[in-house]
């Protein structure tokens, strides 16, 4: 699973100050103990105490640290019993002046066993719900909001299914099994068709169930990553991470392709992204408005000739939705 810097960053801020928080009230609840039985205070100190003595002792060279260390232990367990029946009197547990993580598989680290603790993956997908929210509306795009009720069931002249049924065996079921399946699974998806017939609606849907899994997701128009891969080919240090990132991710969404000024630069770069994210099987969608027919005029042979050999192409039909519901306004 590969994580966004920028993302990691953000979620590691949120990490550091929820638990910068949960220690001041932590500590506000027990000063707040300590106050209702100040003895309480004396014998945390002597706790702590009595444990520095004992390490001291236990690693003291030249001495038999036996009878020290039965003595300290009788003295600690003198105390232990003191501080217990003082907040029984207070009605508290008896380990609620112990100081616990929140996460005990990590200890409050955010890092377990060399890899992202379950902790901080959590802040990590939160982050980046935040930032694919901001082109993204994934507070009400999903697959539960799409409505192939936009689609018409009439089987036209020709065809041997109407709009409504291609939408929903081949398209719909096809976007829901790829989130499902995300990370078991190597896939790439070509969506094209006219403007206005859901790629966007689909693309934010799996976008918000990969995400939510835990799995680094970067959205972007097609013109703004062209731009990026333009700056850093100019030696601009701050678009190298953005590359990165383009690169790296474990599913990018590429929108509106073809909608950018082509040139023999956004070419190389689009052959750049494809190829390398098939060779190191990183899933990728791109959505267009062209035809597959005409990647192989636009762009270069070989890019198109992997995209229509390594994408599943999923053709989106029917009438424009954005149309349909402004007449229904009327």
């Amino acid at each position: 699973m590969a994580y966004d810097g920028k993302i990691m960053r953000r979620a590691l801020q949120a990490f550091e100050e929820e638990r910068r928080a949960r220690e001041e009230r932590e500590a506000r609840r027990r000063e707040d103990i300590f106050r209702r039985a100040p003895r309480l205070r004396e014998i945390d100190r002597e706790l702590r105490a009595a444990m520095g003595r004992l390490v001291t002792v236990t690693f003291r060279r030249g001495t038999d640290p036996g009878e020290e260390v039965a003595r300290l232990r009788v003295e600690n367990l003198r105390l232990q019993r003191e501080r217990q029946a003082l907040l029984e009197q207070l009605g508290l547990p008896e380990d609620c002046l112990e100081e616990k993580p929140a996460c005990p598989l990590c200890g409050d680290t955010g890092y377990r066993d060399g890899g992202v603790c379950r902790c901080l993956r959590s802040h990590y997908a939160r982050e980046q719900q935040k930032e694919l929210s901001r082109m993204l509306d994934l507070g009400s795009q999903s697959f539960d909001t799409f409505s192939l009720e936009w689609y018409s069931d009439r089987v036209e002249p020709g065809e041997r299914k109407s709009a409504r049924s291609h939408m929903e065996e081949r398209v719909y079921n096809s976007c829901a099994e790829f989130a499902h399946r995300f990370g078991r699974r190597f896939e790439n998806l070509l969506f094209f068709g006219a403007p206005g017939l859901g790629k966007t609606h689909l693309s934010a849907a799996i976008a918000r169930e990969v995400s939510g899994a835990g799995w680094s997701v970067v959205y972007d128009t097609a013109g703004h990553v062209f731009r990026v891969f333009e700056d850093e080919k100019f030696g601009r240090e701050e678009a190298g991470e953005d590359v990165e990132r383009v690169l790296r991710c474990d599913l990018l969404i590429l929108d509106d392709l073809g909608t950018e000024l082509t040139t023999a630069f956004v070419q190389s770069a689009l052959y750049e992204i494809v190829n390398t994210r098939l060779v190191e099987r990183r899933s990728t969608i791109l959505s267009t408005n062209l035809m597959p027919s005409d990647l192989g005029r636009r762009y270069s042979p070989q890019a198109a000739s992997r995209i229509e050999g390594e994408y599943q192409l999923l053709p989106f039909v029917g009438e424009d939705i954005r149309k349909l519901k402004r007449e229904r306004q009327r």
